[in-house]
């Protein structure tokens, strides 16, 4: 069986990203970090316990929320795959139909980053993650 690409956080759009973090908490106690304008407003989510590896639960992942913003395609819930080669994922998507979204962006302590239109119009996203080494900004 060839390798598989894991499905490893999640992304939600938000029109207040404050209201929308203390729904979350509320209901189902998760944790929100609010990152600056620098990190384009992000908030990261935490809803399970992680260590330095991750999830320490096999198969939980965690999640963030987004700004949603009028020129932005596809302002939906969506989820984010790790490869190992995110240029060789990009060719993958256009040679089977889907349709990338731009150029991979550089997420600071994090890693590569490009979202696509899957053939049935899904917005995903892929990244190449850092080494786990690496520290996210705060």
């Amino acid at each position: 069986m060839s390798k598989m690409d894991s499905v490893v956080h999640f992304e939600m759009p938000a029109e207040d990203r404050s209201r929308m973090a203390e729904f979350y908490s509320k209901v189902f106690g998760w944790k929100t970090e609010m990152l600056g304008p620098e990190m384009g407003n992000y908030v990261v989510v935490t809803t399970t316990e992680s260590g330095e590896n991750g999830p320490k639960r096999p198969g939980a992942i965690n999640g963030g929320f987004y700004v949603k913003q009028k020129d932005m395609p596809a302002p939906y819930p969506s989820v984010v795959i790790a490869v190992d080669d995110i240029k060789a994922s990009i060719k993958k998507v256009a040679e089977s139909g889907g349709k990338v979204l731009g150029e991979p962006m550089e997420i600071p302590g994090i890693g590569q980053y490009v979202s696509f239109f899957d053939t049935e119009g899904n917005r995903v996203s892929i990244l190449q993650p850092l080494p786990r080494m690496a520290v996210r900004p705060k």
